[in-house]
């Protein structure tokens, strides 16, 4: 069983929550009772590895693309499921004849089209052989001046596309990750001033970004690594305010550069990752 976005997908009849801005622009507001049930699910997808999802994964060939925090991921994936997975870098068909995870670098960074398009192209060079494909743009994709709705319109249409070329394929949506926002005196007194601590408006939009993919897009799989980031040790949300909205952030505790993921935070990752593509059909 497959489960991708239909032709009909409608980007401009789906629903979804916002909250309307002064300046005419849009927010989308974070649900809480949602948020407070993924936060448990990855607190619990982190506390040990999931074998049996382990050992599910491991009989699917998957392609996931990706660049720098991917590659992260793909890290954590290795030491996890070094007894069950066979890790695959590149994009030979030859790659897909058996079961194996299989990841290839997409695209540029800052350019998140070119993300679009070459993961398109990754499917037509391994001639749709997968069973799952997924890719995630990257931090860096997003800007405070980002056109999300564009982006979200270019990456839908482009999935339409690849569900129609290749039907057998469950194409996962991923959301985009996090940075951790500046803290600490200089935040406070940007604060003061009436300004965003570092990292908090380009969070902002990522996270405007992974509502569309949460709420126009529900019922699709969906691996929430957005979710995954923010979620600390206890289970509870690591969110910042902005503009009266609390915004999700990478927890520090996960990376070390704040942008990208240390040993701890690709564990984490790695394990959710594992438990929702475990629990596909």
């Amino acid at each position: 069983m497959h489960h991708c976005i239909t032709p009909h997908t409608s980007i401009i009849s789906a629903r979804t929550d916002c909250v309307p801005r002064a300046n005419g622009s849009q927010t989308l507001r974070l649900r809480s009772v949602r948020c407070l049930a993924w936060s448990c699910l990855f607190a619990l997808s982190a506390s040990a590895a999931p074998t049996e999802a382990l050992e599910r994964v491991a009989t699917r060939r998957i392609l996931f693309g990706h660049q720098s925090v991917g590659a992260n991921l793909v890290e954590g994936l290795a030491a996890l499921g070094a007894a069950h997975l066979v890790i695959k870098e590149g994009r030979d068909p030859g790659a897909f004849v058996t079961p194996a995870f299989v990841h290839t670098r997409v695209g540029r960074n800052e350019d998140p089209a070119s993300k679009v398009a070459d993961f398109e192209a990754a499917l037509e060079a391994i001639g749709g052989r997968a069973d799952i494909a997924l890719f995630k743009f990257c931090y860096v994709d997003f800007s405070a001046t980002t056109d999300v709705d564009a982006l979200f319109g270019t990456y839908v249409a482009a999935l339409q596309r690849l569900h129609a070329k290749y039907p057998a394929v469950t194409f996962v949506h991923v959301t985009a990750p996090l940075t951790v926002v500046q803290s600490g005196p200089v935040a406070w007194l940007k604060r003061v001033l009436g300004k965003a601590p570092g990292g908090a408006r380009e969070n902002a939009v990522r996270h405007h970004y992974n509502e569309l993919l949460r709420t126009r897009l529900a019922g699709e799989p969906l691996f929430d690594l957005a979710q995954a980031e923010a979620t600390k040790a206890d289970g509870s949300l690591n969110t910042v305010e902005l503009d009266g909205e609390q915004v999700p952030a990478l927890v520090a505790a996960w990376s070390d550069d704040g942008q990208h993921l240390n040993g701890e935070g690709r564990a984490r990752v790695a394990r959710a990752l594992i438990t929702r593509l475990g629990s596909i059909p």
